[in-house]
């Protein structure tokens, strides 16, 4: 006999409490798919987004920090490198170029980066219109960025690339009104003259500007002799102010990992993006096998709970079971029936619950993007599957047990 024709009767006979049932376990299982859906998507766009940045080199502190307002701009308060570092970095052959940051302004929403046209174009693999900065006041947007080629706008000065005696200049220039030529004194303006590639990070929504603006606004000159006015390097030694950080790009491998050793002295540190996200991506791992186990867990409670509501069900079904015995049922076909309903309503749920996930995770990957600036794409992948198999695993296994209650029931006890 094919007992999945009684089954599907007693699910439809039973529609509400089915969906239910499955309702429960979706969301129990999405639950669980998001957090490692979007665990990992997290991981890959961030160490994306700092694909480019080879090697940073900024003053002795907090590696976290110099990464995050250096690669994610996330503003923050960093010491101030060296000039003498800076002048023996521009001078050393090991590396192919080398990009001064400057951070501290915005435009609206948008961040205002000094750097030099080459990480421009290193960062953005050729623009997509327009050309790099050729002037102290023009910039280079990002590929998200609402502004359009020749649009001229207002900067709004802040102090977060400057410390102590830097921010006390910077503090007198704005004053004063002779920071950067142009706006109205307090509020310089600067004219776009390219648009970037798309980079996944949130320098797509940043407005880039010449280092030298960056220094100039904050009256700490513009890193080149009085009346010098081309813009980037060669820079003149002894007029360079200290910098947040200095992205370099190595020659080679080996070039990199001696530039690294070179530079962590008491005067400065450097590391590579990688291995500060390394530190950061163990603890989030710790914390997400944390989160997974207690979702597993939460699962398998939530497969009990239902089990428990299923076993008073199919109690109340009682009779039905026994007529089948009387009409010559055997006990195996009734464990294979009660088995098939069970499992049906376990499977179902998990397979809904997978899709709600992959669909609820990339929700929260799109939310992220748009709020830090790191593309993120959320993709199911083993762990997920794994995840999903572990629990229809389990609850197969715990749908043997009213299928043993009805089993091992009698048939008159069944048909009081």
């Amino acid at each position: 006999m094919n007992p999945l024709p009684i089954a599907w009767a007693s699910l439809r006979r039973n529609r509400f409490t089915a969906i239910l049932f499955i309702a429960i376990v979706a969301l129990t299982v999405a639950l669980g798919i998001a957090i490692s859906a979007q665990e990992r998507a997290l991981r890959i766009g961030s160490a994306r987004a700092a694909d480019k940045f080879d090697l940073i080199v900024a003053a002795p502190g907090s590696h976290n920090d110099v990464l995050f307002s250096t690669v994610y701009l996330d503003p923050s308060a960093v010491p101030l490198l060296d000039p003498a570092m800076t002048r023996l970095l521009l001078e050393d052959g090991q590396a192919d170029f080398v990009a001064p940051i400057g951070f501290g302004d915005a435009i609206g929403d948008a961040p205002v980066v000094g750097t030099t046209a080459a990480f421009v174009e290193h960062l953005s693999g050729g623009l997509a219109e327009g050309r790099v900065f050729a002037a102290l006041d023009e910039a280079v947007v990002g590929a998200l960025s609402p502004h359009a080629i020749g649009d001229t706008l207002e900067v709004s000065h802040g102090h977060g690339g400057a410390t102590g005696t830097d921010a006390d200049a910077a503090a007198d220039a704005i004053a004063a009104g002779t920071a950067v030529p142009g706006g109205d004194g307090d509020h310089p303006t600067i004219t776009i003259a390219g648009r970037m590639q798309p980079t996944g990070t949130p320098w797509d929504r940043a407005i880039v500007v010449p280092i030298e603006y960056n220094w100039s606004a904050h009256g700490l000159g513009t890193g080149h002799l009085p009346g010098d006015s081309h813009i980037g390097p060669p820079f003149d030694p002894d007029s360079l102010p200290g910098l947040p950080a200095v992205v370099v790009k190595p020659v080679d491998v080996a070039a990199a990992y001696g530039l690294r050793g070179a530079y962590r002295t008491p005067q400065s540190t450097a590391f590579f993006p990688a291995e500060v996200l390394v530190e950061l991506y163990s603890l989030l791992g710790d914390a997400t096998a944390i989160m997974s186990a207690l979702t597993l867990a939460a699962q398998a409670l939530v497969v009990a709970a239902i089990l428990a509501g299923i076993v008073a069900i199919l109690d109340l079904q009682r009779q039905q079971f026994a007529v089948l015995r009387a009409l010559g049922a055997s006990r195996s076909f009734i464990f294979a029936t009660v088995w098939v309903y069970v499992a049906a309503l376990i499977v179902t749920g998990a397979i809904v619950g997978l899709l709600l996930g992959w669909g609820f995770a990339a929700l929260v990957s799109e939310a992220l993007a748009q709020q830090t600036g790191v593309a993120m794409r959320a993709e199911i992948g083993m762990s997920e599957f794994r995840l999903v198999g572990a629990l229809v695993a389990l609850g197969l296994v715990l749908a043997s047990l009213p299928a043993l209650l009805i089993y091992r029931r009698p048939v008159v006890e069944g048909l009081r």
